[in-house]
């Protein structure tokens, strides 16, 4: 794999990753609960700012200990073996997707558990503080791995295969493109677009998004079977 096809895949790893949902849904309900509070603008995009960079550094914790463990297990090149079974796990969370990640209901509640849900729900009404936005961000980001952990593991296998001097390029890269929809999100609260029209948008395009995060999901996990599997058994790699 060349440095070309290795950012591409990265890209691709990170914009499925940018499709989940969760910590949009939360930033939203936190602009929503402090402008229905009447605080004031600066109030309002200190609280946001705190949650991007607080998303932002969750995500970039997250892409760099999956690599370090990846390269730790399988040094600079993983076995085919593992390939095979990342790209499984990649297909099987894009059905999940297709499946369950919305709720079968009206709105944009997406399938977490409930408890996580509900308390951070509640930790909308409540934050009140750049730390405690900051901290939000992090459990929005963090709220989402078990779906996240697909395309991570795919960004996370490419990047040990990267030169050292370029892995950090790789790492911000791909963090970049996660936290994207955040960054859109931040700037059109903080130029005073209606939270209800952002929402309206959300709900409208919802299967859309859907459809789009498990089938992007099951073209990444082929594409790297393929690949990284199909193409070293043909070369005898196995």
């Amino acid at each position: 794999m060349d440095t070309f096809t290795a950012f591409m895949i990265i890209i691709y790893a990170g914009i499925m990753h940018a499709t989940f949902q969760l910590s949009v849904s939360v930033l939203t309900l936190l602009s929503s609960h402090t402008i229905g509070k009447t605080r004031s603008r600066r109030k309002l995009f200190n609280l946001t700012t705190s949650f991007v960079i607080g998303a932002s550094v969750a995500s970039l914790l997250l892409i760099s200990f999956a690599t370090l463990i990846s390269f730790d297990l399988f040094g600079s090149k993983a076995d085919p073996l593992v390939w095979a079974v990342v790209a499984g796990l990649v297909g099987g969370i894009g059905i999940s997707v297709w499946v369950f990640y919305y709720r079968k209901s009206n709105g944009t509640s997406l399938w977490i558990p409930r408890p996580v849900s509900d308390y951070l729900r509640g930790r909308t009404k409540d934050t009140s503080n750049s730390v405690e936005a900051f901290a939000l961000g992090v459990m929005g980001i963090l709220g989402e791995i078990l779906f996240t952990i697909a395309p991570i593991a795919v960004a996370a296998l490419t990047l040990i295969k990267l030169d050292p001097s370029i892995q950090i390029l790789g790492l911000l890269t791909y963090v970049l493109i996660t936290v994207l929809p955040l960054i859109v999100m931040w700037m059109l609260v903080g130029s005073g677009h209606k939270i209800s029209k952002l929402q309206m948008w959300r709900e409208k395009n919802k299967n859309f998004l859907q459809f789009t995060a498990g089938f992007g999901l099951l073209a990444l996990g082929a594409y790297v079977y393929v690949n990284e599997v199909i193409t070293s058994a043909a070369a005898g790699g196995f």
